[in-house]
């Protein structure tokens, strides 16, 4: 969840007083007028992860805020389907801030200062679980809840958004944002289906609208320059009939490395390490999606075509591999191949298997007639099978894209020192795109 979305704040530089309610049904119902209040006003555009999360710190911290989130969807329809339907809450392996920044492929260096500092994955941790949400940290960092379902997270910011009292509107677009001569947003809201429009003024504007084309708009009708956005989350299609075979295949570690025309110097970021999965297109997983990440403008560039090269076995050094191999012909001479791949290797059966097909090996043949050629042969592949990537993988709506406002435009990050509550507000939810 954290690090998927962006979240930019625009906001008067004053402070808080008593808020009310937003406006009456009677009002909601008014066509092309202007809605308002007398009392401050904030309005979050979109109901993702960040717009919700951010909503409920900020009536945290000002309960007499009027808060509102306007969204043409239903609220965190993209965390109920997130890590698998799991929801990947955060990192539980960076508790050093400087190191945290350093995993983010745009927005590392603006995130090594007080950024983190005022709210880092512990602290998210912290108030998940002082909310009764139960977390664990798999080997790879990845923060889910115990459920296993990511409903524990949604069932827990939906209550806290209605004990806060929170308001949150659906099927709503806010087509335009301008500010007013006495320094206020005017937001036009369009009904879905677009029946009718309404007006409403606000104090402060919180955009956390992710990827959507709608955020652009707003940010830039508000003078905002835009960095033009490519996707920066995806898997990799890649054309191999016997590797569609292993669909569904998981590998809990291995290295890949990208080799793109377009990059000719040594990349460190290019090459990855973790879990991978093997999709009827292509690949996916943990591992992919980090590639895909750091690699987001050069496969874009190079229309996503490049040379994938995976080892599968990171933890075997290459010298040793021909040991293993020596060793299992040796012990279990009288076996078939294909009933026995060295267990130091990890690797599943019908992944052994296609190994030995990939190098023309019979898996009949018995363990003491194979060659030391054709050990060899498994060695090279284990530890540097290529894949031509030709695309990536299809999706409706990508997750994460790497563009948008630009950094430079945002409030400092080393100036958050405006209120105690303004700076977390901003600072939380300020979010650049992680991946």
């Amino acid at each position: 969840m954290a690090g998927a979305a962006t979240a930019l704040l625009l906001c008067q530089q004053h402070s808080f007083v008593t808020a009310n309610r937003f406006f009456s049904a009677s009002q909601r119902k008014t066509s092309n007028t202007v809605i308002s209040s007398k009392h401050e006003v904030l309005v979050v555009v979109g109901a993702g992860a960040a717009g919700v999360y951010a909503a409920i710190h900020a009536k945290t911290l000002a309960p007499h805020l009027t808060v509102l989130i306007f969204d043409k969807g239903y609220p965190l329809s993209k965390v109920k389907i997130s890590g698998g339907g799991r929801c990947n809450v955060t990192n539980g392996h960076c508790a050093d801030n400087m190191i945290l920044a350093e995993n983010y492929p745009r927005g590392h260096k603006e995130l090594r200062g007080s950024f983190f500092n005022l709210h880092s994955p512990v602290d998210t941790m912290a108030w998940f679980t002082s909310h009764g949400v139960e977390l664990k940290t798999e080997d790879d960092g990845r923060v889910f809840p115990v459920s296993n379902s990511s409903s524990s997270i949604i069932d827990c910011l939906m209550s806290e958004v209605k004990q806060r009292g929170v308001y949150v509107q659906t099927r709503k677009i806010v087509k335009t944002a301008s500010v007013t001569n006495s320094g206020k947003f005017l937001l036009e809201i369009q009904q879905q289906p677009a029946d009718h429009a309404e007006h409403v003024k606000a104090d402060y504007l919180l955009i956390a609208t992710g990827s959507s084309q709608q955020g652009y708009t707003l940010a830039s009708q508000l003078g905002h320059s835009i960095v033009d956005p490519v996707p920066s989350l995806f898997t990799f299609k890649i054309e191999d009939l016997r590797l569609k075979e292993l669909s569904g295949v998981t590998f809990p570690k291995v290295k890949v490395r990208l080799k793109l025309e377009c990059v000719q110097r040594n990349i460190p970021q290019l090459t990855q390490v973790g879990p991978m999965l093997v999709t009827h297109w292509g690949l996916s997983g943990p591992v992919i999606l980090r590639l895909s990440a750091w690699g987001a403008r050069y496969l874009f560039s190079e229309g996503y075509k490049g040379r994938l090269i995976v080892d599968f076995v990171p933890d075997v050094h290459v010298g040793s591999l021909k040991s293993i191999l020596s060793n299992h012909k040796h012990k279990f001479a009288k076996q078939k191949l294909l009933n026995s791949c060295p267990p130091e290797f990890g690797i599943t059966k019908r992944f052994w298997s296609y190994v030995l097909q990939q190098q023309g090996i019979s898996g009949d043949i018995l363990w003491a007639s194979i060659s030391n050629v054709s050990l060899m042969s498994i060695s090279s592949l284990l530890k540097e099978c290529i894949y031509e990537v030709n695309g990536k993988g299809q999706f409706k709506d990508e997750f994460v894209t790497a563009g948008g406002v630009p950094l430079s435009e945002l409030l400092c990050f080393e100036r958050f020192h405006l209120t105690q509550w303004k700076a977390r507000f901003a600072h939380v939810f300020s979010l650049p795109e992680r991946y």
